[in-house]
């Protein structure tokens, strides 16, 4: 029998490689010799890198790259099994993870270093780039990676601006005659999840700023930054990069990647269903199983549980979620496909137990749920 793994990664827990890696030993405690087929799905923030290898194949590469506060770091991306597609966590070079607590103001902090790896893919020739955006550290609109790229932005004075968040408001004009020319012939996709706009009050400055450390004065600087820059990419390209849901994404670095790269946003879940041939995988599939750190009535908006759920739903092949905890409106799932929902929580406990025991759990809940399902599927 065939059991398809691709749950999406337990927030503030463990990596959907390491949840996937748990779900197979309790598949393989409660059946003899099953085929399983692991495709960890992540949101395009950390882990995104290796769940893509994992679900694709391919290897990790590891290189120096430019660090939001303009440190150097060690850094890395992936290439795929085809040794063409690379895979970018732009939070590997530009993450908040990377800034200390008492640093963090998204006035100061660049996307230069994301531009460094989208070069060093260039550089093993890679054609096709997926980026992951997720755990930004900067609001710059992708200024930064702009910049590595060789874009050149001017202030009112001709004068060339330097690296951050705080010098898209002197934006007056840029010249991009500079630009690697590899750039005009790569495929670059976003995973984007979310569809917050360039700027405005569901915007990249007021919605995230914040949690990267920055005042509420510095926040309306950062709006009104993201304002000018997408009103000079406008004028200058024709491209309205703020009229485009997700644009906001990662402080902007998503419209900044469509306006300066040519990149096209598109759903995480749909990028690694793409990429890993999850349709091919899934024929002849007995059972998917996926999960989160918490399902509720969000999950239905399109998170991996509904993503995978809807596309399995079509083969009529079974899923069953198992989650960290369920919250409210968590059955909503049921209508994106979904058979089954678990949590994963045996009993009462402290959110610090249930963290440290995730991966028993995990193992235990599995094993029931399998076991359960090849007794007699109609019990689920």
């Amino acid at each position: 029998m065939k059991i398809i793994i691709a749950p999406d990664s337990y927030k503030g827990c463990m990596s959907a490689v390491k949840v996937a890696a748990f779900m197979e030993e309790g598949v393989l405690k409660a059946l003899s010799n099953p085929e399983i087929i692991k495709i960890p799905v992540a949101d395009g923030g950390e882990g995104t890198v290796s769940a893509m290898i994992t679900g694709a194949g391919g290897r990790l590469v590891h290189t120096k790259a430019t660090g939001p506060l303009r440190n150097e770091i060690d850094s890395f991306y992936g290439i795929l099994a085809d040794g063409k597609t690379a895979v970018i966590e732009m939070a590997a070079a530009s993450g908040l993870n990377l800034v200390p607590e008492n640093h963090r103001n998204p006035l100061n902090t660049t996307t230069f270093g994301t531009g460094e790896l989208i070069l060093a893919a260039l550089d093993e020739g890679c054609s096709k780039i997926i980026i992951g955006v997720g755990g930004s550290a900067t609001t710059d609109c992708g200024m930064g990676m702009a910049q590595a790229l060789g874009v050149v932005f001017y202030d009112s004075e001709r004068k060339p601006l330097s690296y951050g968040g705080r010098f898209m408001n002197d934006v007056k004009f840029y010249d991009d005659i500079g630009i690697d020319p590899r750039i005009r012939k790569t495929n670059i996709r976003v995973a984007c999840d979310v569809t917050n706009p360039l700027y405005g009050k569901r915007g990249a400055a007021y919605v995230y700023s914040a949690q990267k450390g920055a005042s509420l004065r510095q926040i309306r600087h950062l709006d009104d930054g993201l304002r000018n820059i997408a009103s000079v990419i406008d004028e200058l390209s024709g491209l309205d990069i703020s009229a485009i849901p997700g644009s906001g994404a990662a402080g902007g670095l998503a419209g900044g990647l469509m306006a300066f790269a040519g990149a096209k946003l598109a759903k995480g879940i749909d990028i690694v269903t793409d990429t890993c041939n999850f349709n091919t995988k899934l024929k002849g599939a007995s059972l998917v199983l996926t999960g989160e750190g918490n399902t509720d009535y969000q999950t239905a908006f399109g998170k991996v549980p509904a993503g995978i759920a809807s596309i399995a739903s079509r083969l009529s092949v079974p899923v069953i979620c198992i989650s960290g905890s369920l919250g409210k409106g968590y059955q909503d799932v049921y209508e994106m496909g979904v058979d089954a929902v678990f949590s994963i929580t045996p009993g009462p406990m402290t959110l610090e137990a249930s963290i440290k025991d995730a991966g028993k759990n995990i193992v235990d809940t599995t094993y029931n749920v399998i076991k359960a399902f090849f007794n007699d599927p109609a019990v689920i």
